[in-house]
């Protein structure tokens, strides 16, 4: 497959997995409303943020919506978007690489962006996401008039990249029917199965056996249009008149027609790829919504909140996680607030605080504005606000002294299973179980106590405790994670005891 080059692609590559791990701290008195629901604010380099988030929600996400800068050369008052095209490419790159591993199998990506950078971007998610998860490019019409002023075209488009995780397994959700759709169901013969709309009876590819006569009920003989043939055969036709599925109008006289009854149809559209400012809005009304919240308007091209619902339809259902690593000025977290998603928002500059947790504020307690009367939204739900914290490891792997045992224990479940971490029980050293390997991690957290005894060193009596938490489960091996072993390496063999040591054979960077 083709990649894309640009000059600093072999460190871009190594930046992800070079990122450090940091801690989320919160910060209590920006929190608000329902705490314990699941919802996150962080204020942050969305990168850090992203490797922060990594131990406990990797493949966890539903459906990821980003807008990130489009690179115009424009003057963005909280985003730098005049940056150089292989800087952009090294800020992107990074960054999908973890969007990716935090997307459940089922997951989607949604990327709003122009043509200065799409179709770099298309190769580049291509590269990480596999050519064969590419679904489509949505075009969305962002603005109606015409600009007579435009050196070569009026610009009245954006694009919407969305890739998968798992194309095989992933499928949009229908979009609701609406009374306009069913305009066409009508039930002229009064047929007891209810409304119904039709379609022609002929095929536009021929096939020589459907090229028949048909005598409709009034007696007139028709052979299907020149250049095509019958849908049906013979037989199947006659089956489909039986059971009254062929309409030839009032009098039985015109070209038949196929009926298809509503209760039969999907109990839904499937998207089209062109969005139009009359189905999903437009930067106007998306700078309208944000006026009424914050009168001087700080950001330029806010999306409008029936474009990201739209996203969120397609892409996820109520409970599901939704994440947004570039969060503006918070629409993603306001429009999932309204349709009873979780989400987790990222956002870098001081608005994190002075914007979105003001917005979200107001949603929680029922602001009317966006899609908030066309759901009934009344207002409910809660976040947490945190910053980025102390790097969990410092430069040469050692331990930050302020870790606690739990940050750890997710960062070494992590990296041994790929997999979130649940919090163990409460005075537990053992993590669990993954694939047939058990984990246990001693650590100065678990017994507040360094003495060889007191949970940080594996001992004989350490080891008992240790099998004794693991409900003396079944498993192919046990790796433990310790300061040191005081246990002979016999033993350890014949337990199928894997010993690491703390900090020597942590590999977390």
């Amino acid at each position: 497959m083709p990649i894309l080059s640009w000059l600093s692609r072999e460190d871009d590559l190594k930046r992800a997995n070079q990122t450090q791990y940091r801690l989320l701290e919160e910060l209590p008195k920006l929190s608000y409303g329902d705490k314990n629901i699941g919802n996150m604010l962080i204020q942050g380099d969305n990168l850090e943020a992203l490797k922060a988030l990594l131990p406990f929600y990797a493949g966890q996400v539903k459906c990821i919506y980003i807008d990130p800068p489009y690179n115009t050369g424009s003057a963005f008052e909280h985003y730098d978007d005049n940056l150089e095209h292989t800087k952009w490419l090294s800020m992107i790159y990074p960054r999908l690489e973890l969007l990716r591993e935090l997307l459940t199998e089922d997951g989607s990506i949604w990327i709003s962006i122009d043509d200065d950078e799409g179709h770099y971007l298309k190769v580049i998610c291509d590269e990480i996401f596999g050519r064969k998860n590419f679904v489509n490019t949505v075009i969305w019409q962002k603005k109606h008039t015409r600009a007579n002023d435009a050196k070569w075209f009026s610009d009245n488009h954006d694009l919407i990249l969305c890739f998968t995780k798992n194309k095989e397994v992933w499928r949009p959700n229908l979009l609701q029917r609406n009374e306009s759709s069913l305009t066409n169901y009508t039930n002229p013969d009064n047929d007891p199965r209810g409304i119904w709309a039709s379609g022609p009876c002929h095929a536009k590819t021929p096939a020589e056996k459907d090229i028949y006569e048909i005598t409709t009920p009034s007696g007139r003989k028709i052979m299907p249009p020149a250049g095509t043939s019958w849908r049906f055969n013979k037989e199947k036709f006659q089956e489909l008149i039986d059971d009254n599925r062929i309409y030839f109008g009032t009098n039985g006289n015109n070209v038949p027609r196929y009926k298809r009854f509503i209760t039969e149809v999907q109990d839904g559209f499937v998207p089209l790829t062109i969005w139009t400012r009359d189905e999903v809005a437009d930067n106007q009304e998306g700078k309208t919504e944000i006026k009424k919240l914050f009168p001087n308007l700080p950001f330029s091209t806010p999306k409008p909140e029936r474009l990201i619902e739209r996203i969120l339809t397609l892409g996820s259902n109520p409970n599901d996680l939704v994440l947004d690593s570039f969060l503006g000025s918070g629409t993603t977290a306001a429009v999932a607030l309204k349709m009873g998603r979780q989400f987790i928002g990222i956002e870098m500059g001081e608005h994190a605080q002075t914007h979105c947790v003001v917005r979200l504020k107001k949603v929680i307690d029922g602001e009317r504005g966006g899609i908030s009367e066309s759901i009934g939204w009344q207002g409910s739900g809660g976040f947490r606000f945190f910053q980025l914290g102390e790097p969990v490891f410092d430069s040469e792997g050692r331990i930050n002294e302020k870790i606690k045992f739990c940050q750890l224990a997710a960062h070494i479940w992590f990296y041994e299973t790929k997999t979130p971490f649940n919090k163990p029980r409460k005075k537990s050293s053992f993590l669990g179980m993954h694939n047939g390997t058990a984990y246990a991690l001693l650590y100065n957290g678990i017994l507040h106590d360094r003495r060889i005894n007191g949970g940080n060193v594996l001992t004989t009596p350490m080891l008992d405790i240790i099998i004794n938490d693991a409900g003396n489960a079944e498993y192919d091996s046990f790796v433990i994670y310790g300061e040191c072993s005081r246990i002979g390496e016999k033993r350890l063999k014949s337990n199928k005891i894997v010993f690491k040591q703390i900090p020597y054979d942590l590999k977390i960077k």
